[in-house]
């Protein structure tokens, strides 16, 4: 599916589009973007019985310094309906950006950050969170699962990847694009 714009009024056909495929392909686990909360709840509107839900929010101090977007009574909520929630540095940005904010130029992880979204911001995003999910443990290796990202707040993106550890980065595979913006504007 395309969409012709881009941003958050995709969120709920995203998600549809998501659990839909993960009841289809059989993928057991499904991963989401989400800073606030909001894309989550809007996912668990629908059946996720059985599925290992993943939110994956931005780092503390992305912001602003010393900041966590999501509010603690948001975590509690979505950890008491199940959901795994990772707050941690972003796989294709980290100390880089860092760098390239203090001494310019571009490094490696931001140049693959940069190519990823030619295929669309929300691409990007969900092989980042895929790389960040396993690193951290929250979802099996060597198993397909379904990414949801966006392009700035909400859900306009899902794929079927298969994700690989940040040290083996150019193992992950999209293997499908299910939605997304087109043509990708970010």
């Amino acid at each position: 599916m395309f969409w012709n714009t881009k941003g958050p009024t995709h969120t709920d056909e995203t998600v549809r589009v998501a659990v839909e495929a993960a009841r289809q392909r059989s993928i057991d686990h499904l991963l989401l973007a989400s800073n606030s909360g909001h894309t989550v709840r809007r996912l668990l509107q629908h059946d996720v019985s059985g599925l290992n839900l993943v939110c994956v929010t931005h780092h503390v101090g992305f912001r602003k310094p010393g900041e966590h977007e999501m509010t603690p009574e948001s975590r509690q909520e979505l950890a008491g309906q199940g959901v795994q929630l990772l707050t941690t540095t972003h796989a294709l940005a980290g100390v880089d950006r860092a760098a390239r904010v203090k001494f310019g130029g571009m490094y490696p992880p931001e140049i693959m950050a940069e190519t990823l979204r030619m295929f669309g911001q929300g691409v990007k995003v969900c092989v980042e969170i895929g790389i960040m999910a396993l690193d951290a443990g929250l979802i099996p290796f060597g198993e397909d699962v379904i990414a949801v990202g966006g392009t700035g707040t909400g859900a306009d993106t899902a794929c079927v990847i298969l994700p690989a550890h940040s040290t083996a980065c150019f193992d992950l595979r999209v293997m499908d694009i299910l939605c997304r913006p087109t043509p990708p504007v970010d």
